[in-house]
C-alpha cells in the first residue's frame, strides 16, 4: 500500500458545541489522494483493487497482483484508499507531460476546430455517429474531418456516386456486419475505389463492439434470426426499450479501452484515409 503524503488531503471530524450545549457534528470531507504510481486503490462498485499504473484528468488505469489492467472514470469519492472513501486527483507533475485523448492520441492544448475538409466519413445510424464522436471526436475536429450517419446501406452506390468521389475529396465508410458473404461486403465491394474506402467489422450492431464488462455484462446474448438485434438485446437483459439501450451503452464508453479491436482499427484506417496528403477543402 503506497504511504500517504503532502499531496494527500484529508479532512478530520471537527466538533464544537451548540449555544444548548449540545453537540455540532460537522460532516466529514472526502479526502483527496493524488493518483500517484503506485498507489493501492479499490474501486467499491466493482471490487477490483490495483495499483495505479497510469493517470489522465479523465481516467486512471490500475492493475491488480495477476497483472489484469482496468481504466476508471475520475470521480468524486468514487475510490477506497486503506478502507477510506477517497477523491483521487492527478498528481501536480502528471499533468506536465502530454494530455491523452479518448481515442490514446496526444490532445492538442487550445484546439480550434480547423474547417471540414471536403472528404467525409460515413457511419450505417446515429448510434456508430455517437460512438466515434465519443471516442475520436477531438482527432476528427484537429483533422476537420466530418462523419455523417447514412441510416442504412440502401442504395449505397447510388449515394456514393451522388456524393462524387475524387483526390481531394475522399469518402470512408464505416460497415456493421462486414463478413465475407455478407449483403454489407457485396455492398463494399460495388463501391470500392482509390477515392472511397470501405472498412468495418464483424458484429452485428455496432453496440457489440462495446465490450461486455463495459456495459456490465459477460458477453452479448444471442439474438434469434429474424429479430431486430437491438430490440432482442435489450429484451434479453432487462433494458427496457432500444432508447434505454443505447443511453446504457454509449454513455459507458470513455475511452478506446472500452471497444473492441476491430472497430477501433476500422476507424482509424478511415481517418488516416481521408486524411492523407493533407487535402484541403
Amino acid at each position: 500500500m503506497a504511504p500517504r503524503d503532502a499531496a494527500s488531503r484529508s479532512h478530520d471530524y471537527r466538533g464544537a458545541f451548540g449555544a444548548d450545549g449540545g453537540r455540532i457534528v460537522r460532516k466529514r470531507r472526502i479526502p483527496e489522494v493524488a493518483a500517484e504510481r503506485g498507489t493501492v486503490v479499490e474501486d467499491p462498485a466493482s471490487g477490483f483493487c490495483g495499483a495505479v499504473v497510469r493517470v489522465d484528468i479523465r481516467e486512471v488505469t490500475l492493475e491488480d497482483r495477476h497483472g489484469g489492467q482496468r481504466v476508471f472514470p475520475l470521480r468524486a469519492g468514487a475510490f477506497l484508499v486503506d478502507g477510506v472513501p477517497a477523491t483521487l486527483v492527478v498528481p501536480p507533475r502528471a499533468v506536465v507531460g502530454p494530455v491523452m485523448s479518448a481515442s490514446g492520441s496526444v490532445r492538442v492544448a487550445n484546439l480550434t476546430a480547423r474547417t471540414a475538409r471536403a472528404s467525409r466519413i460515413w457511419v450505417e445510424g446515429i448510434h456508430d455517429a455517437a460512438l466515434v464522436e465519443t471516442v475520436w471526436g477531438h482527432d476528427l475536429r484537429v483533422e476537420g474531418v466530418v462523419v455523417e450517419p447514412m441510416h442504412g446501406m440502401d442504395d449505397l452506390a447510388a449515394v456514393v456516386a451522388d456524393f462524387g468521389p475524387a483526390p481531394h475529396r475522399r469518402l470512408g465508410i464505416l460497415v456493421d456486419h462486414l463478413v465475407e458473404g455478407s449483403k454489407e461486403t457485396r455492398a463494399a465491394h460495388a463501391v470500392a475505389g482509390p477515392d472511397v474506402l470501405v472498412t468495418g467489422h464483424p458484429f452485428v450492431d455496432v453496440w457489440q463492439a462495446v465490450k461486455p464488462s463495459v456495459v456490465g455484462i459477460r458477453a452479448w446474448p444471442a439474438v434469434p434470426r429474424g429479430t431486430d438485434w437491438k430490440a432482442g438485446v435489450c429484451a434479453v437483459l432487462g433494458w427496457g426499450d432500444p432508447a434505454a439501450g443505447a443511453r446504457r451503452v454509449l454513455g459507458a464508453v470513455r475511452s478506446y479501452r472500452d471497444l473492441e479491436a476491430p472497430l477501433i482499427g476500422a476507424v482509424e484506417r478511415l481517418i488516416d484515409f481521408v486524411t492523407v496528403g493533407d487535402a484541403r477543402p
